[in-house]
């Protein structure tokens, strides 16, 4: 039995000849494949106001910077996620305020992050873990009522789709990830998309040093007056070429993803000291991730790896990082999901051959030990 892995990356033959023309036209930093695919993934989400980056932790700062979120600042997220979710929170100065989870889902509480604001809020950050959308209705309503910028960490979510529309529609920011193994990569990078045209064209500012990329194309010159300092974040047209080509697969992608987690979900039903997670109604998951909760999920990790059979917990909780310390709080509810949630392997390669042997293990580690 072959290794059934969690992560692969998807690299189509079809990128090879148009990456190799850039490669060698003499020309490979911002320029005019990073405008096509920009062009493209508006068009695919649905939202035109994107910018392309060099990873998604990027994407984040950025939103953070454009929220205007500074020393002295307040800024409520989850300890559920990547740590660089929340890394880019300590890079502006800003003080991370770690808000609960559901126990079951492992999303933000919207009632948790009510109870966590100050007069120091500046921002919300929700993460869509394993693709599974947060509550973004309650939690953009909450932060409407209080002036609150949200930024949505979709870096497992793309195709995901909230309330009819794909996710990169909802909230003031939202952030996904391209880096290797997500539905589709540009080798390593990231967007950010704005809900307004303001942040849209002061985040094509800040992503390449504040310096107008547009008008430096009219012709080559030294830069004009820049207004505010910014960063070296911008994507080249090596990995926009990489990701043009990646971008025709990415339904079929998400569709592989989904038929798994669907199997999952109806064969995993009612198997003793086994949980399954629910998405929302007015939700739909790319399914990235297919977490479950299992009881000895120790013992059972040792156990499917015996089987060839890849589980991981993917993410630890941040807040009990060293670096996060001083942030430290009870959270109840984070504790009872951190005990037991692991991911089994639901990508584009897990064959129905594959799937089905991954449940009939599941089904005997149940039988056996628990």
């Amino acid at each position: 039995m072959e290794n059934l892995v969690l992560f692969k990356v998807h690299m189509p033959e079809s990128v090879d000849e148009p990456l190799l023309k850039v490669l060698h036209s003499g020309f490979i930093g911002q320029g005019v494949k990073v405008d096509e695919f920009e062009e493209k993934l508006g068009n695919y989400f649905g939202n035109n106001k994107v910018l392309t980056l060099n990873s998604g932790t990027s994407g984040l700062h950025l939103a953070l910077r454009l929220a205007n979120v500074g020393i002295g600042d307040e800024v409520i997220t989850t300890p559920m996620t990547c740590t660089a979710t929340n890394m880019p929170i300590m890079a502006t100065g800003a003080k991370i305020i770690w808000a609960d989870i559901n126990p079951i889902t492992g999303l933000i509480d919207p009632e948790d992050i009510e109870r966590k604001i100050t007069n120091k809020t500046k921002a919300i950050v929700m993460v869509h873990f394993g693709g599974i959308p947060c509550d973004i209705d309650a939690i953009n309503k909450i932060a409407k009522k209080h002036n609150i910028k949200t930024i949505e960490d979709a870096a497992h979510a793309i195709g995901s789709e909230y309330d009819g529309k794909k996710i990169g529609n909802h909230s003031d920011f939202v952030m996904f990830s391209l880096q290797a193994i997500k539905h589709f990569t540009t080798i390593d990078g990231g967007l950010l998309f704005c809900k307004n045209n303001k942040d849209y064209e002061r985040g094509k500012l800040l992503r390449w040093y504040g310096i107008d990329r547009d008008a430096k194309r009219k012709e080559f010159r030294c830069e004009e007056n820049i207004l505010e300092y910014g960063y070296k974040y911008h994507m080249n047209d090596i990995c926009a070429t990489v990701g043009i080509e990646q971008l025709k697969y990415i339904d079929g992608i998400v569709e592989r993803h989904m038929s798994n987690k669907n199997y999952y979900d109806k064969e995993l039903q009612n198997i003793k000291g086994v949980a399954v997670i629910k998405k929302p109604a007015i939700a739909k998951s790319s399914s990235w991730l297919y977490t479950i909760h299992i009881e000895k999920r120790d013992q059972f990790s040792s156990w499917m790896t015996k089987q060839n059979i890849m589980t991981s917990r993917v993410h630890e909780r941040n807040d009990k990082h060293t670096a996060f310390k001083e942030y430290q709080i009870n959270l109840p509810n984070t504790d009872i999901f951190s005990l037991t949630q692991i991911s089994i392997p639901v990508g584009w390669w897990i064959t129905d051959d594959n799937r089905s042997y991954i449940v009939d293990k599941i089904k005997e580690f149940s039988a056996k030990h628990l």
